[in-house]
């Protein structure tokens, strides 16, 4: 089962992975205010930070940043679901080992910043009167190392060294927090009643369709109805969903539970999938 979060239910169609969920919601509330990055240069901008921090590691990096004096790391269910999950078992001394290159890694990609796209005293990076999409995709490690204590030692990384990056991540908080001001609270429902709530919903998208054209087609034989195991190439990939396919194409692949009938869809970026003889997931 996918272990990651968050994940996004619209109807009885269940979208897994951030790069996607926000694709959908922006089509679900297409009145509203593009996050997303409209002109080419911005686009190219916007997907190169998302690869900057999960394709080229620096969310990895700034993970192995975790202060080496957390309750946590001498748990030893924390670190049998830890090495479960990312397949390293991460203890004190590992993560000790792991901090010198993490925080030089963490550094370069605070200095990249620092000295490209923030340089000119820009509030934000696409030069927007308000977050954009590309500020989400590269600030979140930063905010998150940042407002974590013991993360970062201050005499290597601070506002001193870096004042643009850290006035850039204190704007994105303010501007979360008056965003939050605005909302209503979220209804709390368990996860029985979530699981009821889905199971009885309609389905949000149409049908789909699998793309004879896509070499994954050919190569696997595969046609609708076919039963495939999805999961994520980096953590979690121990954990598999499997379902009946329903679409295929060259961005996302959709597979539908055999149990309660829930579509799933994965961005094919960063998700690997085969045919599976086993039993379809439930939700």
């Amino acid at each position: 089962m996918y272990r990651r979060i968050p994940v996004l239910s619209i109807g009885k169609d269940v979208y897994l992975d951030t790069r996607l969920i926000i694709q959908k919601l922006e089509a679900l509330h297409p009145a509203l205010p593009r996050l997303g990055a409209q002109g080419l240069e911005q686009k190219a901008i916007e997907r190169l930070l998302e690869a900057l921090t999960i394709d080229a590691g620096i969310f990895t990096r700034a993970s192995q940043l975790l202060p080496t004096d957390l309750p946590l790391l001498k748990d030893p269910k924390f670190q049998k679901d830890r090495a479960d999950f990312t397949g390293v078992k991460l203890t004190k001394e590992t993560a000790a080992a792991l901090r010198p290159e993490a925080l030089n890694e963490i550094k370069n990609a605070m200095e990249l910043l620092e000295t490209t796209l923030l340089a000119d005293g820009r509030a934000w990076i696409l030069k927007t009167e308000k977050p954009s999409l590309a500020d989400i995709e590269a600030v979140w490690p930063f905010h998150w190392l940042i407002g974590l204590p013991g993360a970062l030692p201050s005499d290597q990384v601070s506002a001193k060294q870096f004042p643009r990056l850290y006035a850039w991540v204190a704007r994105f908080q303010k501007a979360v927090s008056a965003a939050a001001t605005t909302q209503g609270r979220a209804k709390k429902v368990s996860g029985e009643e979530a699981h009821g709530m889905i199971a009885k919903a309609p389905y949000n998208d149409g049908d789909g369709r699998v793309d004879d054209s896509e070499p994954a087609v050919a190569l696997h034989g595969l046609r609708r109805g076919s039963f495939l195991a999805v999961w994520p190439t980096d953590t979690g990939a121990a954990h598999k969903d499997i379902g009946k396919l329903v679409g295929l194409d060259s961005k996302e692949i959709v597979l539908e539970t055999e149990v309660d009938g829930v579509r799933l869809h994965a961005p094919r970026h960063g998700f690997r999938f085969r045919p599976s003889p086993g039993v379809a997931s439930s939700l």
